[in-house]
């Protein structure tokens, strides 16, 4: 079996993933990490939203460098499998090896972004580095809020540098970001009685590979929330479709995996149902081929419903939800395959005698992203539902003359022979509000390769945490003197 190095990163990863840490319900992590702190004698603030932050003293000699904060969420995106028995409010997260990478047993790992704390940590808990004064941030609520980021106070950290550790491509060092904000359409609707003579099915859809709704909306992977809506929009030009329970998705920053509709069609329409299904299902993998190898489309009996959605909203939420843009809108004009703006269909869920919709837009241009989501408002409010888009949260402008940059890629050069890919990623970090906040921050963000981040499927490149880790400790070697 490979060996996990450096052994205390992983070791304190372990400890980590022991502690539930599900977005807004991050206590348990403060805790431990205040606990981090006092062990070791570093001193350790947290502020009044929660986000903490552990100093560190300079080691002999290097007094004079510039304050470096290491910073990475304490917060992760708890998405499990269907089938799987798990409660991310009181469970370990359960790992094994597969060859070179890490996995766990049915959920997210929990590597976004518990890797990069890991790092951070082990640093903390390291006597045998050289390094200036150092200030390792925690931040609250990344994944469904930069609530964290948003609420922390300037002044509460120091650093004239920031390193994020929040990237998943070892290699690459991220000097950009996209901003983003997100779309809510609530359908309003009454129950009406199902006509006499209809049969009631489920329609589900799974199998997907889901993945991050910045960093993998590029690799033409199914959402399901559109897969359905298409199933529930063609079969409506053929017959009366009644629909009694839909949802699907889950978080906002996530491409939907799984979708599923409760309906019923007249009860000699329903062998048609389950023929369209089977060319439904082989259209979807003619077109996913590639990347959708697991696709899985059920069509079976379900109870029998006597009332459903009534059918003027029915009809426009299905006309909404296959109309709006979902993917890509544009790439960017000044780096080359990057993603520029981009909205993804999140979720469909059901309150009551509501339906929420929500979607999130990103882009790396301001304006296009505000054109974006006026674009998702109008399909949504044509189909007669109230649309809100939030204030949604800033991108990050690269900086060409980073002093940061530079040392990173000459550290880079120097440890590995080649040069570092110096890129902006379209996906939100917080070094977009950070750098509203602490406007001559100087900044960079890296990490270790994660695959699949925000789905079951997601999984860390063991030998790149060991890469990254000699990459981020000659860097705090080589920080210059203020």
């Amino acid at each position: 079996m490979i060996e996990l190095k450096p052994k205390k990163v992983f070791d304190i990863f372990k400890q980590i993933n022991a502690v539930p840490r599900p977005s807004k319900h991050e206590e348990k992590m403060i805790d431990f990490l205040k606990q981090f702190a006092a062990e070791r004698g570093l001193p350790c603030k947290v502020d009044e939203c929660g986000n903490v932050l552990i100093s560190k003293s300079a080691t002999p000699g290097m007094e004079k460098c510039a304050t470096v904060v290491m910073q990475g969420h304490m917060d992760m995106v708890c998405e499990k499998n269907s089938d799987v028995d798990f409660d991310f409010y009181k469970d370990a997260i359960q790992t094994y090896i597969d060859g070179e990478w890490m996995k766990a047993k049915g959920t997210t790992l929990g590597a976004d972004c518990g890797i990069g704390d890991a790092l951070a940590l082990a640093i903390l808990d390291s006597d045998d580095l050289q390094h200036g004064p150092i200030e390792c941030l925690f931040t609250r609520d990344e994944e469904t809020g930069l609530t964290g980021a948003f609420e922390m106070k300037s002044g509460f950290m120091s650093g004239k540098y920031l390193i994020n550790l929040d990237s998943e491509d070892e290699g690459e060092i991220f000097v950009g970001c996209a901003g983003g904000a997100n779309t809510m359409a609530k359908f309003h609707f009454t129950k009406e009685p199902i006509p006499a003579g209809y049969f009631t099915m489920r329609l589900s859809i799974s199998g997907l590979q889901g993945g991050h709704s910045g960093d993998d909306i590029n690799k033409n992977r199914a959402n399901a929330n559109k897969l359905l809506a298409r199933f529930l929009y063609q079969e409506m030009q053929k017959m009366d479709v009644r629909i009694s329970e839909i949802q699907g998705g889950n978080l906002h920053n996530a491409i939907p995996r799984e979708a599923s509709v409760v309906f019923s069609v007249p009860a000699d329409l329903k062998e048609n149902v389950k023929a369209d299904a089977n060319i439904f299902l082989a259209d979807v993998e003619t077109e996913f081929s590639v990347t959708e190898k697991n696709v899985s489309i059920n069509v079976s009996s379900a109870p029998q419903q006597t009332e459903a959605i009534d059918a003027k909203t029915a009809c426009g939420l299905v006309y909404a939800l296959q109309a709006v843009h979902n993917g890509i809108l544009a790439m960017s004009q000044d780096i080359e395959g990057l993603v520029e703006t981009s909205s993804n269909l999140a979720s469909i869920k059901m309150k009551g005698d509501e339906i929420w919709v929500e979607s999130s837009q990103r882009s790396s241009i301001g304006s296009a992203r505000e054109n974006m989501s006026n674009t998702i408002q109008a399909v949504f409010r044509l189909a007669g539902a109230d649309v809100t888009t939030g204030d949604g949260y800033p991108g990050w402008k690269p900086n060409p003359s980073s002093e940061l940059l530079k040392i990173s890629v000459e550290s880079y050069k120097r440890l590995f022979g080649k040069e570092p890919k110096v890129k902006a990623i379209h996906a939100g970090l917080e070094c977009g509000l950070f750098s509203e906040k602490y406007p001559g921050l100087d900044m960079v963000s890296f990490g270790p390769t994660l695959r699949g981040v925000h789905s079951p499927d997601e999984k860390l490149l063991i030998p790149t945490v060991e890469m990254v880790w000699n990459h981020l400790t000659d860097i705090l070697k080589h920080i210059p003197q203020e």
